[in-house]
């Protein structure tokens, strides 16, 4: 049984987190979760945020204020309906000039799927996502090879390190200009790329980028749907036992708290 499948394992039910596997000092800490009209995954980011010792803050995008919380996570879904582009309504959410201006005040903002298109569009991070090259949306338990394990989102991996978690998504294919590309590469700004299979069209298979400082992480699979023994992933472990998507949360943790 892997380090990650044991603390997922004895997590006890969202509301209840006991000693085992915890973190000093994370149950003081307040990561915010927002929700859009259209978000879907707002509850599985709270318990994946619960899981790992912290408190879930829900955060509605018609509010202007983060109401105190340490870190910010945007859920995959369909904001708006996906109506023009995905995440471009969501950009200019009330909530989100709160979020930018604490993004760029250094606060760690976490975008899954729909939320890595929000940043995307709120100029946060680089580049868009388009529409998948096979025009079909997909969903599939998904290898990633993480490269920067260096931002307050992956400190808790290790470079070169192979994990699995689920992927689901219908504009999942991330692009820039070749100058920006160059940049990421050069920069080591790709957190993470697609292993063995690119699942997208995503340009240099990336899977995830950051921001300069590392404190802004955009994802397009989802970390929240591998945080649980028996709600995540098939492993080595057994059926649906994978959690690898547990570092992502326990990271951020572990870098509030340094």
């Amino acid at each position: 049984m892997s380090s990650r499948t044991a603390m997922a394992t004895a997590a006890p039910l969202i509301g209840a987190r006991g000693d085992g596997g915890a973190i000093p000092g994370a149950d003081a800490l307040r990561v915010g979760v927002v929700q859009f009209p259209g978000s879907l995954d707002e509850r599985d980011a709270q318990r994946a945020v619960t899981l790992s010792g912290a408190q879930a803050v829900p955060l509605w995008h018609g509010d202007d204020s983060l109401s105190d919380v340490d870190a910010v996570i945007l859920p995959g879904g369909f904001s708006y309906g996906d109506y023009l582009r995905c995440g471009a309504i969501a950009r200019f959410a009330p909530l989100m000039t709160a979020v930018v201006d604490a993004a760029k005040g250094g606060m760690p903002v976490l975008g899954i799927c729909n939320g890595f298109q929000v940043l995307c569009e709120s100029h946060l991070l680089p580049g868009a996502l388009i529409r998948n090259d096979h025009q079909h949306f997909i969903c599939r338990d998904q290898d990633l090879a993480m490269e920067n394990v260096d931002t307050v989102w992956t400190r808790d991996y290790t470079a070169g390190e192979t994990i699995t978690i689920p992927l689901k998504n219908g504009e999942g294919g991330f692009v820039a200009d070749p100058a920006t590309l160059d940049e990421l590469e050069g920069e080591g700004r790709v957190v993470a790329r697609y292993s063995g299979f690119n699942p997208n069209g995503s340009q240099r298979d990336i899977a995830g980028i950051t921001n300069a400082a590392g404190n802004v992480v955009g994802l397009m699979p989802h970390p929240e749907h591998a945080v649980e023994a028996g709600f995540g992933t098939d492993s080595a472990d057994g059926m649906r036992a994978g959690v690898d998507g547990q570092g992502f949360f326990t990271s951020v943790l572990r870098s509030l708290l340094a």
